[in-house]
């Protein structure tokens, strides 16, 4: 299990003009807890805070006042980063900046060959690797010879094949084009039904994360609203003041009920169909 107990966070910055040191805080006593293979979206705007939380969980950065525990292992214990740094992995928004191979094979080996993987297994699990994710490319093809959504592929190849117990996605689909992010989302949800582990998934778009188990609201540095997906879906207005919108066919439904139309609110394609059959 994930636990954040009370944590905070302050930025430091030079301030050029006066050289004094400005210290900014965008975490405010945050209390949280993510377990095993649970499915927890992130959302807010931009500066809620909720990028700065995911960094604190393995140990990139650490809180200013209270704890982060992995496992059982506290991030400000040095020892135990390497085990929590391990088990809590990330995946950027852009591919291009985690990837360090000339080729597919290479970049996956790159982290293989940092936690000492047996270098007679290694080609066996580089394979694995690129199965589990569904990458059309062999392991000799040169990373410059991808597309946006296969960079990001292989991204999420290089930290699966480390078996991460907790997997973070840090708006990993916002430079893919709507197809590509459907097709990344759908592969990432096949690797976890094959290789089970927590993802804790920041993104804008909700219907990503709509089979999510929770969804975690950032406001001002600080969880407004922790809960089911059902819970948020029904309240537009708190969604819109955070800069967020309803997926498509949930909209569709609350427009229709403010009509009076007799609709579920998780409006589909099929109950779609059938209504405008039904009013045709």
């Amino acid at each position: 299990m994930l636990d954040i107990r009370n944590a905070s966070f302050s930025y430091t910055d030079w301030e050029d003009e006066e050289d004094t040191l400005h210290t900014s805080r965008v975490l405010h006593q945050v209390t949280a807890s993510i377990a095993a293979n649970e499915f927890v979206a992130l959302l807010g705007r931009n500066g809620s805070g909720k990028s700065s939380f995911t960094r604190l969980l393995n140990g990139i950065e650490l809180p200013s006042e209270g704890t982060v525990q992995v496992e059982g292992r506290f991030t400000h214990d040095s020892p135990s980063l390497p085990l929590i740094r391990r088990a809590v992995q990330i995946v950027f928004q852009n591919p291009e900046n985690q990837q360090v191979g000339m080729t597919v094979g290479e970049d996956i080996a790159f982290g293989l060959s940092n936690i000492g993987y047996p270098q007679q297994q290694m080609q066996e699990r580089i394979a694995w690797a690129i199965d589990l994710v569904g990458l059309d490319a062999d392991e000799d093809r040169p990373v410059t010879r991808l597309s946006g959504g296969e960079k990001q592929k292989l991204a999420l190849a290089s930290v699966l094949a480390l078996s991460p117990k907790y997997l973070i996605l840090d708006e990993a689909t916002s430079m893919l084009d709507p197809l590509a992010r459907k097709q990344f989302v759908a592969t990432l949800h096949e690797a976890r039904k094959r290789h089970p582990f927590a993802l804790i998934y920041i993104t804008h778009h909700l219907e990503e994360v709509l089979e999510a188990d929770r969804w975690v609201l950032f406001r001002e540095g600080r969880i407004h609203l922790d809960g089911p997906p059902a819970q948020f879906l029904n309240n537009e207005a708190l969604l819109a003041e955070c800069g967020l919108e309803l997926p498509y066919y949930h909209a569709l439904a609350l427009a229709l009920q403010a009509k009076g139309v007799s609709v579920p609110a998780s409006l589909g394609i099929e109950e779609l169909r059938d209504l405008l059959c039904r009013f045709n």
